[in-house]
């Protein structure tokens, strides 16, 4: 087995020498630390991403500089203005679409957020967005090598954003490599493949699929939207009448969707999403698709049908590509008006909205909770 040796030259100070003294340790003038390097040819075989994985003190950095000197990024290394939003950040060659697409695809959903400087987001934010410029600032004909990945944030949020992040790598085609000591954030990172230095074990690995998210949902007051309004991304405000519904992961509050009444000339039995928001920790895994989808079943099974109209790309994205889910209105920045149009489906002719009906099937299941008072 291939080893790197490191030797560092240590200053024989007096209390270098008195601690040798006090432990009997044979006098040195350096400091020789041997890491196992059992890692084969990578470019043989074709892969996105890559984990080097271990305890403390396992020589992960080690390893990761002999392998990827020049790729190798410290998450804590990069320059955020104070005073500027976080979107000013990204290279000045990106245009304000591709910033924002790249965000959001990471987990980084949130408008309002994109407008404030690095230090005031949280850590999952922060963490987000910094993998996102990671992404941003390497060519697609280099590795992206990140340190200490997912060291500093919450191990839901690392999973979760771990998954996102992956989906983001491979769609854009790139080639990434995560070193550090969570083994959590494997089976949702999904690596092509795994070395582990304190054990010398290289092994080429294959696609699976994620670790299911089991939802509870449940209906809400309306004191819960205090908790979610200040990352929606349009409006605090919210209709009082507004029933409320609050999704959880393992009893974290993750997900909010308010249904209002569809008030409208031609369209009978109709309800429509007034809110959607998807706490920040929680984006990038397809939740709101997912609460919206079981909710609507629900509303169906009631004899009503549901629509939602959006101004967020990433939402838009994902209910076009959604068998559940029927274009009612292609984005667009005014609404058709006439004898046929849908009058109440379209919130603002100010910004480039889509219309959308839920097309999925009926399901029974979540009706007691349609029928519980909050």
């Amino acid at each position: 087995m291939k080893t790197i040796k490191l030797e560092t030259t240590i200053e024989r100070s007096a209390r270098v020498m008195q601690l040798e003294g006090m432990f009997d340790l044979q006098p040195a003038d350096k400091a020789i630390t041997e890491v196992p390097l059992n890692i084969p040819e990578l470019s043989e075989r074709d892969w996105s991403i890559g984990l080097i994985v271990g305890p403390s003190g396992a020589g992960k950095t080690t390893i990761a500089k002999q392998m990827f000197a020049d790729e190798m990024k410290q998450l804590d290394n990069f320059k955020w203005s104070k005073d500027k939003a976080v979107i000013d950040d990204f290279p000045k060659g990106l245009s304000i679409r591709e910033v924002t697409e790249l965000l959001s695809s990471v987990g980084f959903s949130s408008p309002p957020a994109w407008l404030r400087p690095f230090h005031t987001l949280s850590n999952g934010e922060q963490f987000r967005v910094t993998m996102a410029r990671v992404l941003a600032e390497t060519g697609k004909d280099k590795i992206a090598v990140v340190d200490e990945f997912t060291s500093v944030i919450d191990r839901t949020v690392a999973k979760i954003g771990s998954h996102a992040i992956a989906k983001t790598i491979r769609r854009r085609g790139q080639k990434f490599v995560a070193v550090g000591c969570h083994y959590d954030v494997q089976e949702w990172l999904q690596p092509d493949w795994v070395y582990e230095p304190h054990t010398g074990s290289f092994r080429w690995e294959y696609l699976r699929q994620r670790p299911p998210v089991q939802l509870q949902i449940f209906r809400a007051n309306y004191e819960a939207w205090n908790s979610f309004s200040r990352h929606h991304y349009l409006t605090a405000d919210l209709n009082k009448s507004a029933q409320i519904y609050v999704a959880c992961i393992e009893d974290q509050p993750a997900a909010l969707i308010a249904i209002l009444p569809l008030v409208h000339g031609v369209v009978k039995n109709a309800k429509r999403i007034s809110r959607i928001v998807v706490l920040p920790d929680f984006q990038g895994i397809g939740l709101a698709t997912k609460f919206m989808d079981a909710l609507c079943a629900a509303l169906m099974a009631q004899g009503f049908d549901t629509y939602i109209t959006t101004s967020h790309p990433a939402l838009i994205r994902a209910l076009n590509v959604s068998k559940n889910w029927s274009v009612n209105r292609k984005p667009s920045r005014v609404a058709k008006v006439g004898p046929n149009s849908q009058r109440g489906l379209v919130s603002s002719g100010a910004r480039v909205t889509a219309g959308f009906k839920f097309a999925g099937a009926a399901d029974a299941t979540l009706l007691p909770i349609l029928a519980s008072r909050n």
